[in-house]
């Protein structure tokens, strides 16, 4: 069983993506073994107006209801952000969103960001935050957006201890406090493991070992990435075969209230 926490589908403003139509990506997931998998519109991440991303998701996703787990980009400094939340939520069923204060202009200690965390959180919606959307050697030279500041998502997660977080496409957390152990932090957060190592550094070992395995949930960044790197660092990881499954599905499963083993639509 596996959950991935970290996909995507949609167009991206500076590049091409494959397999980013729903029936693409289920087919990428259908070769890696990927059961369900949380998805976002990467479109929404350079619309003026991130709604219309959410608008075009739901209507990819909600064919495949028991694979695709859509989360919202909302974005706080837009006007009528609350109505698109209720939207997303209520109509759509998303059951979590995803934040990029950097691409829309705002930080994570902003008032209105803080309003959203606490008014998605009353609805039992999980926020996601990216710490980049991609890799800055292949950023356009008409874009210049800088990663999201673990110092920031650490004041975030102290600032809104009822919320839960899953921190995305994140790197170097033992570095700072969200990867230290005793850190005055709630554990209200979770890493991912697309960009962490599993050997040499072996950061994500050292996740393990400093804030549980019940804090590392598995994600690929598809179709940004490709997802057999994320499987080799599961299988070289040198952890427990019970850590690993609460690693590739169970701490997902619980974090966004899925029941047991979901059945699945037909293979694509």
């Amino acid at each position: 069983m596996l959950i991935d926490v970290n996909a995507y589908l949609g167009h991206f403003a500076f590049r091409q993506l494959r397999h980013n139509t729903a029936s693409g990506l289920l087919k990428l997931m259908d070769r890696a073994g990927i059961d369900r998998a949380v998805v976002s519109s990467a479109s929404a991440i350079a619309y003026r107006n991130p709604q219309a991303g959410n608008e075009e998701l739901h209507a990819e996703a909600q064919a495949h209801p028991n694979r695709l787990i859509p989360f919202a980009v909302i974005n706080p400094s837009y006007a009528g952000w609350q109505d698109d939340l209720k939207i997303c939520c209520d109509d759509f069923g998303m059951v979590g969103l995803r934040l990029y204060p950097r691409w829309h202009n705002y930080r994570l200690s902003d008032r209105c960001c803080l309003d959203l965390a606490n008014a998605a959180t009353e609805r039992g919606m999980a926020v996601s935050i990216p710490i980049r959307a991609e890799d800055a050697r292949q950023r356009s030279w008409l874009v210049d957006v800088p990663d999201v500041p673990l110092d920031e998502i650490a004041a975030l997660v102290k600032a809104c201890p009822q919320a839960r977080f899953i921190l995305v496409n994140g790197a170097g957390f033992v570095r700072s406090a969200l990867g230290q152990k005793n850190n005055g932090l709630p554990a209200n957060y979770f890493t991912e493991i697309s960009r962490l190592s599993a050997v040499l550094a072996n950061e994500i070992g050292q996740l393990v070992a400093n804030l549980g395995a019940d804090r590392v949930v598995f994600g690929t960044g598809m179709p940004f990435n490709y997802p057999d790197p994320a499987l080799v660092k599961l299988e070289v990881l040198e952890a427990s075969e019970d850590d690993k499954e609460k690693i590739r599905w169970k701490n997902a499963a619980r974090l966004l209230g899925l029941e047991g083993h979901p059945s699945q639509d037909t293979k694509a």
